[in-house]
């Protein structure tokens, strides 16, 4: 089984612009960062096989030297999110991978456990998927090839419903693990203030620190 970390190397003004216009550009920045590390540690904790999937080509090679443990270090390619899975995914699979399980770099409430538990039920399911709130999934597993999915609604709250009639209408069976949010807004630090307080894990206690010294 290979976990899959598909993530974009935190930099100052990318990414979680929604943060950044409640909390400024460099708020935005430590708490990507920070939830990035929490990624990493979750990928080093996974027990198979592990790839990284960089948004950008030109970060590959430094995380290959930053972090030598990952088995693979491979660049996402697409005009969307769609069109990135499929492209990882066909490159993972004449590699010699066959059953993929897909994370991303913001779900710090994210656990070890809950990925194991996705990892068995591809014994039952072709695809395994984790729901958010807001209607997308945050984990996606498959034992098999998965469709196009290039035409899908990605970043919308219909893209949960529509990835899964994708799935059945090509005869893939489709199981659902816990839901699990990712981060975006303010009310989710709100939120992760709360649920990270007994969590062990270092870089989630870091997050938690970061968001009570901000929020």
């Amino acid at each position: 089984m290979t976990l899959i970390l598909f993530c974009k190397r935190p930099r100052l003004g990318v990414g979680k612009q929604r943060l950044a216009r409640v909390l400024g550009q460099q708020s935005a920045f430590r708490i990507a960062d920070i939830l990035h590390q929490c990624a990493l540690a979750q990928l080093a904790s996974w027990p198979g096989r592990t790839v990284m999937a960089c948004a950008d080509a030109a970060d590959c090679d430094s995380y290959r030297t930053e972090h030598p443990w990952i088995d693979t270090v491979i660049a996402q390619q697409g005009d969307n999110l769609g069109q990135r899975i499929n492209h990882v995914e066909r490159l993972l699979r004449a590699a010699g991978h066959e059953r993929l399980l897909i994370i991303g770099s913001d779900m710090p409430e994210q656990t070890p456990d809950q990925l194991l538990v996705a990892a068995e039920k591809l014994g039952q399911h072709d695809i395994v998927l984790s729901g958010a709130t807001d209607g997308g999934v945050t984990l996606m597993a498959a034992a098999v090839a998965w469709p196009e999915l290039d035409a899908l609604p990605w970043s919308t709250p219909e893209l949960g419903q529509a990835l899964v009639q994708c799935c059945e209408q090509e005869g893939l069976s489709v199981g659902w693990v816990a839901p699990c949010d990712d981060v975006d807004l303010v009310a989710d630090l709100r939120r992760l203030r709360a649920s990270l307080a007994d969590d062990p894990r270092a870089p989630q206690q870091a997050l938690r620190k970061l968001i009570q010294e901000l929020v």
